[in-house]
């Protein structure tokens, strides 16, 4: 097959890193090729060199053969490019078809055609099996449709190469089947995709071929069907790298958090967290599987001070705190990694220096006399954790906003497991993160606990829950549905669980049913 696009000796530089390192790229019409590589790698750069939002220092791009210059967004989509950021670029407040229509309004006497719009993108929708109420408020719908929205978007354009961007970061694990079942619909008429992730396990499923991307250099491009899991992830990290946690049995000592006949309701009264029971013991890791949206986050949310529960007691070594802000829980040595690292975890227009101290920013060794900062020790830490944990570029006092999201998780996670906690709070600690980060960010989670931490891990990757747990939960309903030894447990009674399937029925399950 002919390459409908071709990247030739790109070259991006930004100060202090080279990001794209003389890249050639070709990609075949009809295909879905991946673009895969750790966080920092250059991926995004040279996606966002391709629409127009970079240029890049050398280099040039051919599409279907010819040269070609382009300088912005518009000439990308003149083109017949097309682009799926991850953090989504859509009005809250419009429907979706006035979504989709935005700056390219069909007109009717001067007026925007309301009527010829919606049927243009339900008929667009129906053609490329993209299932979503058009009429519907972008506020209203799931972010799974969300991102269908994004993609009809750049189909009512008439983009024949679709980029998307980490699509599956932000979706469950039934989503991302969804998904990745339109993708072969689009490429059965002839789209063709770029997909760029961290995901190997994605790659496999989903691609044609696969091209990797390490530290700024294309590695190699593999026929996906000729390749494996292992080899992509040597390529990737550049070394061997462990594809499932080491780790001893856990010795479970006292319990260190409680949680009896938790209750949380939303502002309209409806039910979040129905009547749980758990306990956290000094080295284990309790895991929480769940499809997202089952009361797994407004649990976490309630068990460190953002949320305050209608009823029911949490309590930490025996005391409770359920009544206690975040600022003074964290005092009492909790961590906590949140599912959104923008909203809960930093503040994205600090420094990667000021966010690795957030929450000691006010105590020794951070402040001096009269609450003075301490600079050089703010500056020593943020320069020890960023090598410790790989930040990447390693600029303490660059602004955060201005890392890839893999990387800002690591902030977060860098100053959250760097203060020796004794109650460690996990929830979704590896999302948006590659293989080589993965791998030690789970290292870490076992590291915690053998030295006596006690973790409450929430993961949507059953994967994750089943490698890092030494007991599993499962939310169904903002309910805790059953509670079993991770060795007891795998993939499929989790699952069949997960979407509220009997406990007592589950084939071959040893369950304990928490009394409610």
């Amino acid at each position: 097959m002919a390459p409908i696009l071709e990247m030739r000796g790109i070259t991006k530089r930004f100060p202090g890193v080279v990001a794209n390192d003389d890249i050639t790229l070709s990609i075949q019409e009809g295909e879905i090729h991946a673009l895969v590589g750790e966080n920092g790698s250059g991926k995004s750069t040279l996606m966002n060199i391709l629409y127009g939002l970079y240029h890049a220092d050398a280099g040039e791009i051919v599409f279907r053969g010819r040269p070609t210059t382009i300088s912005d967004a518009r000439d990308a989509i003149e083109l017949g490019l097309g682009m799926v950021f991850q953090h989504f670029m859509l009005v809250d407040t419009l429907t979706v078809a006035e979504n989709v229509i935005l700056g390219a309004e069909p007109a009717k006497l001067r007026f925007v055609d309301y009527r010829t719009a919606v049927e243009r993108v339900e008929a667009l929708a129906r053609d490329y099996g993209l299932a979503v109420d058009a009429r519907a408020k972008v506020s209203d719908i799931s972010v799974g449709q969300q991102q269908r929205v994004e993609i009809l978007k750049a189909l009512y354009r008439n983009a024949k190469v679709l980029i998307l961007d980490e699509p599956t970061a932000v979706l469950t694990p039934q989503e991302t089947e969804e998904l990745f079942d339109v993708l072969k619909n689009l490429r059965g008429q002839g789209t063709t995709i770029v997909f760029i992730t961290h995901k190997i396990k994605e790659v496999l499923a989903i691609s044609d071929r696969v091209s990797v991307l390490r530290r700024g250099r294309l590695e190699g491009t593999r026929d996906t069907a000729e390749t494996s899991h292992r080899e992509l992830a040597e390529m990737v990290v550049g070394r061997e790298v462990l594809l499932r946690v080491e780790k001893t049995p856990a010795t479970p000592g006292e319990t260190v958090a409680s949680v009896a006949g938790l209750t949380v309701r939303d502002r309209r009264g409806g039910v979040l967290v129905n009547d749980v029971s758990l306990e956290v013991r000094r080295g284990e890791v309790l895991g929480i599987a769940g499809v997202e949206g089952n009361g797994q986050q407004p649990l976490v949310e309630a068990i460190t001070g953002l949320l305050r529960p209608e009823s029911g007691e949490i309590t930490l070594h025996g005391q409770p705190i359920h009544g206690l802000g975040p600022m003074a829980i964290k005092k009492r040595r909790v961590s906590y990694i949140p599912e959104d690292r923008h909203k809960r975890g930093l503040i994205l227009d600090y420094s990667v220096a000021d966010n690795l101290i957030l929450g000691l920013h006010s105590e020794a060794p951070f402040v001096e006399r009269y609450l003075f900062r301490n600079a050089k020790e703010i500056a020593e830490h943020a320069e020890k954790l960023v090598r410790e944990y790989d930040i990447r570029p390693p600029n303490p006092r660059q602004i955060v906003r201005t890392f890839s999201g893999g990387n800002q998780q690591k902030v977060v996670v860098a100053r959250e497991f760097s203060r020796n906690p004794e109650f460690l709070v996990c929830s979704q600690p590896t999302r948006g993160l590659d293989i080589g980060a993965i791998e030690f960010i789970h290292e870490e989670i076992i590291r915690q606990r053998d030295q006596g931490t006690a973790v409450l891990l929430v993961s949507a990757e059953l994967d994750e829950i089943l490698s890092l747990s030494d007991t599993i939960g499962v939310m169904y309903g903002g309910r805790i549905v059953a509670v079993m030894p991770a060795q007891e447990s795998d993939e499929r009674r989790l699952g069949y669980l997960m979407l509220g399937g009997d406990p007592d029925t589950a084939e071959g399950a040893h369950l304990d049913t928490p009394a409610s």
